[in-house]
C-alpha cells in the first residue's frame, strides 16, 4: 500500500481534492479530524490543552471551544508552536496505526492522509509521496472572506503557515485548484490514473 500525503494551504483546495479522491474509491484519513477527537474530554491532549492555555476554553460540558483556541494561537506564534507540540505527536501515531490496519485488511491501493501541516509536522518521513493542492493567494483570501472571515484574520492564518512555494518544493504531485471543479477534477482523476498503473 503507498502511504500518500495531501497537503496545502488554509483554503487552497485541498478538502475538495480528499473529496475527489474518496469518489475514486481512495481512502483519506483526515488527520485534522483525529487532531479535533484528540481535544474531546477524557483525552490526554484535552488536559494538556486546558494546562497551557486555560481551563476557561471549556465549556460546562469540558468541550474545547476551538474557535476561541484558534484566536490565541494564530495570534502568537510560540503558542502555536506549543499546541502543535501537544498535538502531532499523538496524531501522528493514530495515522501510523490506522494506516497499518488498513494494510493488514489487505489494502493495495494507495491510501491518503489529509492534513494542513504535513510537511511542517514531519510527517513526510514515512510518507511514499506527497500532493500538494494550491490556488493563487487573492483566492485563499477570497474563499477565507466568503467563510466569514476578516481580512486581517484570514491573512493571519495564512501568515502562520509556510508559504506555497516553499510547501510545492516538497511535492511529489502537484494539484492547481484555481481554476474550475472539473479542471481541478480532470488532474485528480489522472493522477489517480498514475497511482492504480503504479506510473509514480
Amino acid at each position: 500500500m503507498r502511504k500518500m500525503g495531501l497537503t496545502g494551504g488554509i483554503a487552497s483546495g485541498k478538502s475538495t481534492v480528499a473529496a475527489m479522491l474518496r469518489d475514486l474509491g481512495f481512502l483519506v484519513l483526515e488527520a485534522d479530524l483525529i487532531a479535533h477527537q484528540l481535544m474531546e474530554p477524557g483525552q490526554t491532549v484535552h488536559d494538556e490543552i486546558l494546562h497551557e492555555f486555560g481551563a476557561d476554553l471549556a465549556d460546562a460540558a469540558g468541550r474545547i471551544n476551538r474557535a476561541k483556541l484558534a484566536g490565541i494561537v494564530f495570534a502568537d506564534p510560540a503558542r502555536l508552536a506549543k499546541l502543535n507540540r501537544i498535538i502531532h505527536p499523538r496524531v501522528e501515531e493514530l495515522t501510523l496505526r490506522q494506516l497499518a490496519n488498513w494494510e493488514t485488511d489487505g489494502v493495495r491501493d494507495a491510501a491518503f492522509v489529509e492534513a494542513a501541516l504535513l510537511v511542517e509536522a514531519g510527517f513526510t518521513a514515512w510518507l511514499d509521496g506527497l500532493v500538494v493542492a494550491y490556488c493563487k493567494p487573492e483566492q485563499q483570501l477570497e474563499r477565507l472572506r466568503a467563510r466569514g472571515m476578516s481580512e486581517v484574520e484570514a491573512q493571519r492564518r495564512i501568515a502562520v503557515q509556510m508559504p506555497v512555494e516553499e510547501k510545492l518544493k516538497y511535492a511529489t504531485e502537484k494539484i492547481d485548484c484555481s481554476g474550475t471543479v472539473e479542471e481541478t477534477r480532470a488532474q485528480v482523476e489522472a493522477l489517480g490514473k498514475r497511482l492504480r498503473s503504479s506510473k509514480l
